[in-house]
């Protein structure tokens, strides 16, 4: 049996499955469809024709658009019957066409979206992904099996990341981009194959980062990834030296970290 609050506007053309929860204030407009194993934190809305499936938890105050299909079977060749989950955070905006799917259970069964974040239409996020809080993928971007995203990172339109694939915390991929290889944290990378192409200075100002700091960050990419050795090297080599800005820190313990990509680099995928 259904748990709907008292407060829930559910349109008569919707339906909402035997199972389903749903909180105080939420919308679910017509044409939508809501699955039995689907629960609906207060005031999310569902504008209209939206689908949601599985074992999906959608946060407070989340809103989504037409066409959305928000739970969907992995599509992993390896997918099992067994059911996994898709975690939306609080206050996300999920624009039209956009498609999130569940996890899968060799890989923690789980797909996990933070608050706050913003996802333009026909965008993707694909089983297992970790996508942070406050960020934003643009139209059509396309996000493969277990990628993560740092918080307040910015995809843009049309950008393609590959499986596995880390981009750090207020990092800027730019439009069409061809995301192969893990983007440091602050990085900015542009083009097919997508090169590091400096630091995001801008979102670094936006977010209050101090224009001394921004420069000691500077000098530290410069040493990293022009320096005598190899990236994680000189990154290395490093640590003491810049061990009181805290976003260089963040940006060595990312280099640092295990990974199954490589790193993007300002040379890495260019012909020569």
């Amino acid at each position: 049996m259904s748990m709907i609050a008292e407060s829930a506007r559910i349109h008569p053309m919707a339906v909402v499955e035997d199972g389903a929860t749903v909180g105080e204030g939420v919308v679910v407009g017509p044409f939508c469809h809501v699955g039995p194993k689907v629960t609906l934190h207060d005031n999310v809305e569902l504008i209209s024709h939206v689908v949601v499936l599985g074992l999906t938890t959608v946060g407070a105050g989340t809103r989504i658009f037409p066409s959305a299909v928000i739970g969907g079977d992995s599509q992993s060749a390896r997918h099992s019957a067994v059911d996994t989950s898709l975690i939306i955070g609080r206050n996300c905006t999920i624009r039209e066409g956009v498609t999130m799917n569940t996890g899968t259970v060799e890989h923690g069964g789980s797909t996990v979206i933070g608050d706050n974040s913003l996802f333009l239409a026909y965008s993707h996020v694909a089983h297992d992904c970790r996508v942070g809080n406050h960020v934003i993928m643009s139209n059509n971007v396309m996000l493969a099996g277990h990628v993560s995203i740092g918080d307040h990172a910015i995809i843009s339109g049309g950008a393609a990341v590959h499986q596995f694939t880390r981009v750090g915390k207020y990092a800027f991929v730019g439009g069409l981009s061809a995301v192969s290889y893990d983007v440091i944290p602050y990085g900015m990378l542009n083009g097919n194959p997508g090169i590091l192409s400096g630091l995001n200075v801008v979102g670094m100002t936006r977010a209050g980062v101090d224009r001394a700091v921004i420069h000691t960050v500077r000098r530290a990419y410069k040493a990293i990834f022009e320096g005598a050795g190899s990236i994680r090297e000189n990154a290395a080599q490093i640590r003491d030296e810049y061990a009181d800005c805290e976003q260089v820190v963040e940006i060595l313990d990312f280099i640092a970290a295990e990974s199954d990509r490589a790193l993007s680099s300002p040379s890495r995928g260019q012909k020569g």
